[in-house]
């Protein structure tokens, strides 16, 4: 499976491209940071992401796109910045037919590190050894999003399962139901 993980920012946007085999085994297959500068206006900064994202996508050609959950921040600004990218992205995976998955932080960090309280410093650290890098991805948001791509590889089979689980339960519950009302017919 090819991921593409995003770690969505207006001014540093972390984008990854991997692939997964057979276990646990992950290749990089590429790795950037879009910048945008900070005095630019809002709808150029997004222009321009997703001008880069989308020649990823059609690059890269993903089967699905993994993006950080924009969570509660104290800065209003930051988090509105980071939605409207993760926004940005979105759409433009969803104009191609690819599959958008959204992880929070603490999913990420547990799945690449097992602590869901790792701090960057770890995370970077076991995405350099689990890709077997010779460096250190910089800046952190290259390695934020390869820990997104390997984080949604991982979790695939396991969200695939819970799918279905949730599909059969869904057909069940109609069933019943069904039996019910001719019960009472």
């Amino acid at each position: 499976m090819r991921v593409m993980g995003v770690d969505p920012g207006l001014t540093r946007c972390g984008l990854s491209m991997v692939e997964g085999g057979a276990g646990r085994k992950v290749t990089a297959l590429d790795v950037d940071v879009v910048r945008t500068p900070a005095d630019a206006p809002l709808a150029k900064r997004l222009l321009a992401i997703s001008d880069q994202v989308e020649h990823w996508l059609d690059t890269h050609r993903p089967q699905v796109v993994a993006i950080e959950r924009v969570f509660a921040n104290a800065n209003a600004n930051t988090a509105m910045g980071t939605a409207q990218a993760g926004g940005v992205i979105a759409l433009a995976a969803a104009r191609r037919g690819i599959d958008v998955h959204f992880h929070t932080p603490s999913e990420v960090k547990a799945a690449v590190t097992g602590n869901g309280r790792a701090d960057k410093a770890q995370v970077t650290e076991m995405i350099t050894r689990i890709l077997g890098l010779q460096a250190k991805p910089r800046p952190a948001d290259a390695a934020d999003a390869l820990a997104l791509a390997i984080c949604h590889l991982w979790r695939a089979p396991m969200l695939a399962r819970m799918a279905a689980a949730e599909a059969q339960a869904a057909e069940q519950r109609r069933k019943y139901t069904a039996r019910l009302k001719a019960a009472k017919a």
